[in-house]
């Protein structure tokens, strides 16, 4: 993971949150990999962002509760890629478009806080 970092060099690290497990060997794995690659993000010194599933399958997918195919489509169309990414690289992929849906909204929420506390409206 600390590979992947230093070749792409992000500057935020978004990862889904932990979801109900089908059985319990499954969510000890998938706490594993996320306290691996949140460790990994923490010293890289990148601010770590988390994001419910179905929040990033409401930004990616359209819908909160939206089938995989839905998903990888959604991000196709969104990313213009030539074809439908995998399903995992979808979810994956989902989540980082709500995280830059999510932190242009903080922005232009800031901007809007700083021009009211200045009196002006835009």
């Amino acid at each position: 993971m600390t590979e992947i970092i230093t070749q792409f060099q992000p500057d935020y690290f978004a990862i889904e949150q932990v979801f109900m497990a089908k059985n319990a060997d499954s969510a000890l794995k998938l706490g594993q990999a996320r306290g691996v690659a949140i460790v990994a993000a923490v010293n890289q010194d990148l601010p770590v962002f988390e994001y419910a599933a179905k929040t990033g399958q409401a930004d990616g997918g359209g819908i909160g509760s939206a089938e995989k195919s839905q998903v990888q489509h959604m991000v196709r169309t969104l990313l213009k890629l030539p074809a439908n990414p995998q399903a995992d690289a979808a979810d994956a992929l989902a989540i980082a478009i709500t995280h830059c849906h999510v932190s242009q909204n903080a922005m232009q929420m800031s901007e809007s806080r700083l021009n009211l506390a200045r009196g002006r409206l835009r």
